[in-house]
């Protein structure tokens, strides 16, 4: 029998595996939708593809459901991407949440499917004012867009009130699909530094021409095929001048800093290099980089969109300083 003083120490564990499971769940939850969501604006898709297995998975676990990806049977099925035969339910993903979109799925010939639940699940938006919104339902699908709507945040509210004992398989899951777990004993890096450095700028004041590069920026995106990130190039390379300004006076603090921040990004690039290519290379260098300074212990935590532009600043000066993709000067001199 536990003594009485033991159960307080017992129930308070469990309360803090609880959060822990959970606050993971959410970051990596809400982290994959807000990447998704910045991956569409430059058209690609590779974590869109991903998120239907890794859904479809999810979703068996949450909910005991037996869902299977219909695009491995027939390619490109219409309206469809999930399927559970035994339970008779059809699923859409999708990155777009309108009611048109809805309306698009439900209007496809799912007449073989009368009588089944039809579910869609919103992979990077908040779907709250679609659920509640009115469709056609033209062939007689079971479908409450109440509940039937699915989106991140409605997802979370589910988990917030499960038990430990009952997310601790999500959080497993989770951290298999979306990234390994956190060290607990964490360490001090120079570049969780340098971004608690370049959060307390005024990026926005910056409206100034890059200063002098050893080479034509464009040619290195040109011959890196960089068509889809040029976008993030051409915008935080004007800060080229004054990061390293910055990296002059964050080497006063000791010698290398500078170097071994540059270093970092460029370790990450060469172990990507064998997964990854060209535009799916350059945001896996920023999403590593991010990573990394999340789990320092020196990092000041910062809203996520504001880390991910100080990351895409340090980048972006790491690709202007040859650090990553191949230098034009490499390319012109290469034995033919």
């Amino acid at each position: 029998m536990p003594r009485k003083r033991d159960l307080p120490i017992a129930a308070t564990e469990c309360e803090m595996n609880k959060a822990n499971y959970y606050n993971y769940i959410e970051e990596r939850l809400s982290v994959l939708a807000r990447r998704i969501e910045e991956r569409g604006k430059l058209n690609i898709l590779d974590l869109h593809i991903h998120a239907e297995t890794f859904y479809q998975h999810f979703f068996n676990l949450l909910f005991g459901w037996n869902l299977s990806n219909l695009n491995t049977v027939k390619q490109n099925v219409e309206a469809i991407d999930l399927i559970d035969t035994a339970n008779q339910i059809i699923i859409q993903i999708s990155a777009t949440a309108t009611v048109a979109k809805v309306n698009g799925a439900l209007g496809k010939d799912l007449a073989a499917y009368q009588g089944w639940t039809f579910k869609f699940i919103s992979i990077s938006k908040d779907a709250s004012t679609l659920r509640k919104q009115s469709f056609t339902n033209p062939h007689g699908l079971v479908f409450l867009p109440a509940s039937d709507i699915y989106d991140v945040p409605m997802l979370l509210k589910l988990l917030n009130g499960w038990s430990a004992e009952k997310l601790k398989p999500a959080y497993e899951f989770i951290k298999q699909e979306l990234g390994m777990e956190s060290n607990p004993i964490k360490v001090e890096t120079n570049l969780a530094a340098i971004v608690n450095i370049l959060a307390q700028q005024d990026w926005a004041s910056t409206a100034q021409t890059m200063e002098t590069c050893p080479y034509e920026v464009d040619r290195k995106i040109d011959i890196n095929r960089l068509d889809a990130t040029r976008s993030i190039i051409d915008e935080y390379k004007i800060h080229y001048g004054r990061v390293d300004r910055i990296y002059s006076e964050f080497n006063k603090q000791g010698k290398n800093r500078s170097m071994s921040v540059l270093g970092i990004i460029q370790r990450q690039y060469v172990a990507q290099q064998a997964t990854f290519a060209d535009d799916a290379l350059f945001l896996r260098v920023i999403d590593c980089v991010i990573e990394i300074i999340a789990t320092s212990r020196n990092y000041q935590v910062l809203p996520f969109d504001e880390l991910e532009l100080c990351v895409n600043i340090l980048v972006v000066d790491a690709f202007i300083r040859c650090k990553i993709f191949k230098n034009p000067s490499e390319v012109l001199h290469a034995p033919t």
